[in-house]
Order: C-alpha cells, then structure tokens, then sequence
C-alpha cells in the first residue's frame, strides 16, 4: 500500500493539535432600551417605542409607522399613510397583522404595502439597536402612547400644499386644519390663512351640536390674515 504523503502529514498534525483558549468574549455592545443598557442576545431582550418612514417601489405613496414594542412583541401599532388610496386600506390589514408578532416575524411578513414594509425594515433597524423614541425613557411607554401622538382630535399630522410657476402657492390643508381661505398683502404675498379645525368639528356634531353651530365655532386664524388686502379660496381661485 503506497502511503499517501499529505494525509500523513494531517493525521501527524491532528495528533499535535494544541488547543488555544479564547480571550475576550466580545458580547454584544450595550444599547440603551426604556432607561437600561441592554446586552440584546435574543428577541425578547428588545423593547422600545419608536418611529419610522416607509415608501413604496414607484414612491406614489409614504407610510408612517409607530410601533410599541414589549420583550420583542409588537403590542401597539399605529399606520399613518399618504398620497395613495390603495395604501389606507393595506394600513387597516396590516394594522391587524402586526400586533402579538415578535419583530422579527413582523420584519418577514407581508404587510400588504410596500411602503408599510419599509417602515417595518426601518423601525427594525432603529429598535434592535436602541435608536428608539425612549430609549432613555424609564421603563418605556405604556400602551396607548401611539394614540397620544394623534393628539386630542386623533387625527393625523396633513400638510398639503400646491403651487405653480405661473400662479404661485396655495395652501390646502397644514397642521391647524383644512384652509378656507388665504390671505394676501398689497403685493400679493401671503401672509396667513383661515382653517377650519375638522377634528373639532366633527367631535362637536358627534356630540349634538349643530352643524353650522360646530362649522363656525372651530375656525381659527394663523398669521396677519385680518390685515389681507385680498382674501381668496384656495380650491376655487
């Protein structure tokens, strides 16, 4: 039998293994997560609250996510979404999707929007490590923190404002409310607008009082706009 050379060398070599003990075990780095510093070595070791954007494939639309997170279960989720009609409703699935999965799941399942699956690959990114909205938050948020982001009227955060080169801006809806009308100086500049507050509104007729009566009552102003030379709406102007 003709010995083969290089297998002789490996079984001299196997039997003068010396085995070299491992120095620093090199956990993983601290994140800060709800007022601790957590060694994250698994799922569960994961909580926070926190943020993130979202945009589909042609970037016709943009979702908002906001997510609660307890030991690594999604136990709170708020879908905000805008500029595609489509998406509202793949809100409304995904919305029931994502509560009790561990973000791990959620990260690997069909949200039905690619804009609501972008913000979950955000937000992964940002809570496994602890960029979340507390990560220096003692012991977290409770759950119903992402309604309190809504505000009292829980409505959603809408600017929306068109313009053209030939006929300038026109303010539609901002933060206050829908505009009614907007107001102009001598030189044709802006300088505030009429809102009508909806959330009010519609809590007030919800709640017995006319319409009219609630129409008038939430109007608000912003700016200089009882100084307008001009005033105009801005949907038929």
């Amino acid at each position: 039998m003709v010995c083969n050379k290089t297998c002789c060398d490996v079984n001299l070599q196997k039997k003068h293994i010396i085995k070299v003990t491992r120095g620093t075990k090199n956990d993983p780095s601290p994140i800060p997560e709800e007022g601790e510093w957590i060694n994250a070595k698994q799922i569960s070791d994961i909580s926070g609250l926190t943020h993130g954007i979202g945009w589909c494939a042609p970037q016709q639309g943009a979702c908002k996510l906001t997510l609660n997170v307890k030991m690594g279960i999604i136990e709170e989720t708020l879908i905000e979404t805008v500029g595609c009609s489509g998406m509202t409703h793949s809100a409304a699935m995904a919305a029931e999707i994502l509560n009790t999965k561990t973000i791990l799941e959620a990260l690997n399942s069909d949200l039905v929007c690619d804009a609501i699956n972008t913000a979950m690959r955000e937000l992964f990114l940002q809570i496994v490590y602890g960029r979340t909205q507390t990560a220096f938050s003692k012991g977290g948020l409770p759950i119903g923190a992402c309604m309190d982001d809504l505000g009292k009227e829980l409505r959603s955060k809408i600017g929306t404002i068109y313009s053209t080169a030939k006929n300038g801006v026109r303010y539609l809806e901002i933060s206050e409310g829908y505009i009614i009308e907007m107001g102009l100086d001598k030189n044709n500049e802006t300088i505030g607008y009429k809102f009508i507050n909806i959330g009010k509104m519609i809590n007030d007729i919800k709640n017995g009082i006319p319409h009219k009566e609630s129409f008038e009552k939430n109007i608000g102003y912003y700016g200089r706009f009882n100084e307008s030379v001009k005033k105009f709406d801005p949907r038929k102007e």
